[in-house]
């Protein structure tokens, strides 16, 4: 049966429900307004506000089995700091203390030790408008056993007509809505024969992938895109973190003449490019070696950056 609004407001809680932690069962659960439902539970009526006009904030999370039998989060508090400012634009209230404790609790219950981890924050119901004041406000987290995002293939990389949403318009944060620009320029992709999109700008900048940042590499030094209306990603973060990568804008034809180009996202982890529109890459050490340090940091193999891991 349906959860309606009625239910939902019943069920939100101000903590997480520790009472409704228990065995785990068959079906996935989600943590959705305080307590686990089956993760196939059908909890947005139809009118939901997101579904229509997509005011949303999510994350991208991953957990790691680590070196020592146990799983932890990766750079957990980032993450949802910076979801609290994409849920502050949108007037939906977020506690970022409660959804930690909602993700621990959900790879908990469903026994995920390495796991891509889904937090969503929406507008619920209350008005067809557009202000988003009068409506219902929820928060679920969600947790999967996979990985999502140019895991073990090979990068095709085409440059986009289309351009990225440009953060005089759209903030680069993980507001549902704008997304829908990345699934314009993944849906092109696909029709043109590769697995990815590279987005430019008007001057033929490089901006980001549809999910992803970019870098390149050039006689051994490491270069990180930089871009105004890219993403501030916490995973590009780390590898300028690990690498001493210098940062600075980089033009489309910079990229053609890379020795190495690499992109790296929360899913994407760091993933080489092996093509580039018309250009082969048939080189990846330094992305390799990079890819080898961040698996070593995120599965607690690195002492020096064990503050980045929030244990589960």
């Amino acid at each position: 049966m349906p959860l309606n609004d009625a239910v939902l407001d019943e069920a939100a809680a101000p903590q997480v429900r520790e009472a409704e932690e228990g065995p785990r069962t068959e079906s996935p659960q989600v943590w959705f307004d305080g307590r686990f439902i089956d993760a196939g539970s059908n909890g947005a009526p139809l009118t939901t506000h997101a579904m229509h006009y997509g005011s949303g904030v999510f994350e991208g999370i991953r957990a790691y089995a680590t070196a020592d039998g146990g799983s932890a989060v990766f750079r957990l508090p980032e993450h949802l700091e910076r979801m609290r400012k994409g849920c502050e634009l949108l007037g939906i209230p977020f506690d970022p203390a409660e959804a930690t404790e909602a993700t621990l609790q959900v790879l908990r219950r469903n026994r995920h030790r390495d796991a891509y981890v889904r937090p969503l924050a929406w507008c619920g119901t209350g008005s067809i408008g557009l202000d988003t004041a009068p409506l219902s406000k929820h928060l679920m987290v969600a947790t999967f056993a996979t990985n999502v995002h140019l895991a073990g293939v090979q990068v095709k990389l085409g440059t986009s007509s289309w351009r990225r949403n440009p953060s005089t318009s759209l903030p680069p944060l993980k507001l549902c809505g704008a997304y829908v620009n990345s699934i314009l320029a993944k849906h092109e992709a696909r029709q043109r024969g590769f697995n990815e999109a590279l987005f430019v700008d008007d001057q033929g900048r490089v901006v980001e992938c549809t999910g992803a940042n970019v870098f390149m590499v050039r006689d051994g030094r490491i270069t990180a895109v930089e871009h105004r209306d890219a993403l501030a990603g916490i995973t590009r973060d780390t590898v300028i973190a690990l690498t001493g990568a210098s940062a600075r804008p980089v033009r489309h034809d910079e990229l053609l003449d890379a020795d190495e180009v690499f992109v790296v996202g929360t899913a994407a982890e760091v993933t080489p490019v092996d093509e580039l529109d018309d250009r082969r890459f048939d080189n990846h050490l330094v992305s390799r070696e990079v890819a080898r340090e961040y698996q070593r940091v995120v599965r607690g193999e690195s002492a020096r950056h064990a503050h980045w891991l929030a244990r589960v």
